[in-house]
């Protein structure tokens, strides 16, 4: 297989329809994407949970999930290893190094929990991205954190929030790198409510306190994520699309938009321009919704592809801040990582290999079906090939043989996992 003599015939094939595949690599070469930590051990954590709650659920049981923050960081090690480019990573509170005599309560938590994070981070020439959690804890057992009516529940999680932010200043202060803070809280009800409106009059006010913290913007970026619903919490959710949106608006903070927190029918990449036309920056986390449920492995279909195309064309890849979320524990961990990585890394090339000034130009002047044609026919051009020479010149295994260097880690390594 002669990679760049494919290449060189996918290049020739490209320019006549005035595509710079050259170009298309250095753009792809600059993109980072939030690899998530929550990937690598079913979003348990390292303060000793049993179980997860907060509408939140990882299925299956396969072998080798990792039970250390040592064994997290060798797994992800092996994960970007296999990943074309340089990235960030993306923690959960949860994930603090808390050796003995050195836990804390999440309203107590400190920088010094996430040392080790920086110092592993700052070796890789990696980012960090971090996210209070407002779930899994006895306090959050009823559904409700910041929107909670008893005002001592709400004063915890208040607390936590504003410890997380001196936790993101000093993670972006650190590795001199903008650390994106992400606020999802699980809050709502399983039935139909009885008041919509004071909940969420507690979450804005709560949102607020916890945005009154000093901090230095050049080192931290606030967003919030919101959800169309979760399990055991169907009925209502307080911190629904349009609450952030405003929320968002008003306070001068991101919204982020989640690919698999909106109703079946509704896509992120259609809102993705909306908000680019009102916001400096937004953040995503992407997933793939299956039927009611998200969270499922990043593939390579259609909505991941006009995802990718809409940050190509509204020139928006230093304004939009790409994270990836999901959680499958009935595959390879490991694998789960690199597929969706790759994948998104895979749709931004789709996307930068586009004739989208023509196309634009086509549908602007009302030629579409010159439009539909080009559109089709580019299906079937060689993408693959330039994919292959861009992972080859980037150091990583080309097409499936990636898999290989999984399975011998698996064999050497995660199988011992009991």
């Amino acid at each position: 297989m002669d990679i760049v003599k494919r290449y060189q015939e996918a290049k020739e094939l490209y320019k006549q329809i005035g595509v710079d595949t050259e170009h298309a690599i250095k753009k792809l070469s600059e993109v980072s994407i939030s690899m998530h930590c929550w990937q690598g051990d079913d979003v348990t954590g390292f303060e000793g949970a049993r179980g997860l709650s907060g509408g939140i659920q990882a299925t299956g049981s396969y072998p080798g999930k990792a039970r250390t923050p040592k064994e997290l960081m060798d797994d992800m090690d092996m994960a970007l290893s296999l990943i074309p480019g340089t990235h960030r990573i993306n923690l959960h509170a949860s994930y603090g190094v808390f050796e003995e005599g050195n836990s804390a309560d999440r309203d107590k938590i400190i920088p010094e929990h996430f040392k080790p994070w920086v110092e592993y981070a700052r070796e890789r020439n990696l980012g960090i991205d971090f996210n209070p959690t407002f779930f899994s804890h006895p306090l959050a057992d009823s559904g409700l954190t910041l929107s909670h009516p008893d005002e001592r529940i709400r004063r915890f999680w208040i607390n936590h929030g504003k410890a997380c932010l001196k936790i993101s200043e000093y993670i972006g202060k650190e590795l001199n790198k903008p650390c994106l803070m992400n606020i999802w809280v699980p809050d709502g009800y399983k039935d139909i409510p009885a008041d919509r409106y004071s909940p969420r009059k507690r979450l804005m006010d709560s949102l607020d306190e916890i945005l009154s913290t000093d901090y230095k913007k050049e080192y931290v970026r606030i967003s919030v994520e919101s959800k169309v619903f979760g399990i055991g919490l169907e009925s209502y959710t307080v911190g629904s699309h349009e609450f952030y949106m405003n929320y968002a608006s008003t306070r001068g903070v991101l919204c982020l938009l989640d690919s698999g927190h909106y109703h079946p029918t509704e896509t992120i990449s259609d809102k993705i321009p909306s908000l680019l036309l009102f916001s400096d920056k937004l953040a995503l986390h992407v997933t793939r919704a299956v039927r009611w449920d998200s969270d499922h492995v990043v593939l390579f279909d259609d909505e991941l592809r006009e995802i990718a195309k809409e940050i190509i064309r509204n020139n928006a890849l230093d304004k939009v801040l790409i994270g990836l979320d999901y959680f499958d524990a009935s595959i390879n961990r490991i694998s789960a990582w690199v597929v969706g990585m790759r994948n998104m890394m895979r749709a931004m090339l789709y996307a930068l290999l586009l004739p989208n000034e023509r196309l634009a130009q086509y549908q602007s002047e009302g030629n579409f079906t010159e439009q539909m044609i080009l559109q089709e026919e580019l299906k079937s051009y060689p993408f693959g090939d330039v994919w292959d020479f861009f992972c080859e010149k980037m150091g990583v295994p080309v097409r499936e043989k990636w898999y290989m260097k999984v399975k011998e880690y698996e064999d050497k390594v995660l199988v011992k996992r009991v």
